[in-house]
């Protein structure tokens, strides 16, 4: 239950920063996701206009790294890009603790949304339109890709490769 109203103020929160905000986005309600291809079929789209959020820990510190759904992390790009030794993925309780939210629910935000820095790979840029769950796994927000990043305000740099699929 906590769970629940802790999802409901996240994507209340995505909510108010994009309308603040004045940019323009869309909302599609969906069966439960978990995963981003179950997003991407959920939503009719390339898995690649997916924005897939991920929280990982640098040198004991947390943030969200924000990717196109079509590609995994590479921990070694990460660790050499901010000159780190340790990284690791937060764990399901790290998470909730940290945002709230499920696994597969993470909206692809830091600050003011999470108290996390915003890393974002280039590869979620090449989209004109993205799509993210906010909050709740079962509702995604589509946008601009360019929006998205005026608002997000996100450090960007490489840190991924394509998925073999």
């Amino acid at each position: 239950m906590v769970a629940a109203i802790m999802s409901r103020r996240v994507l209340e929160a995505v909510r108010t920063l994009l309308t603040d905000s004045g940019v323009p986005f869309e909302e599609l309600e969906h069966a439960e996701v978990r995963t981003s291809e179950e997003a991407a079929a959920a939503r009719g789209w390339p898995l690649e206009r997916g924005a897939k959020a991920l929280v990982f820990k640098v040198d004991g510190r947390f943030g969200v790294y924000v990717m196109s759904g079509s590609r995994s992390m590479q921990s070694r790009l990460v660790r050499h890009h901010l000159k780190a030794r340790r990284t690791r993925f937060a764990t399901p309780e790290e998470l909730a603790e940290l945002t709230g939210v499920e696994p597969g629910a993470v909206p692809p935000f830091g600050r003011p949304i999470f108290d996390l820095p915003l890393y974002a790979d280039p590869s979620v840029l090449e989209q004109q339109k993205i799509g993210f769950t906010a909050g709740v796994r079962t509702l995604s927000i589509l946008m601009a890709s360019a929006d998205w990043r005026a608002v997000a305000r996100p450090e960007v740099f490489t840190f991924t490769r394509k998925e073999n699929r």
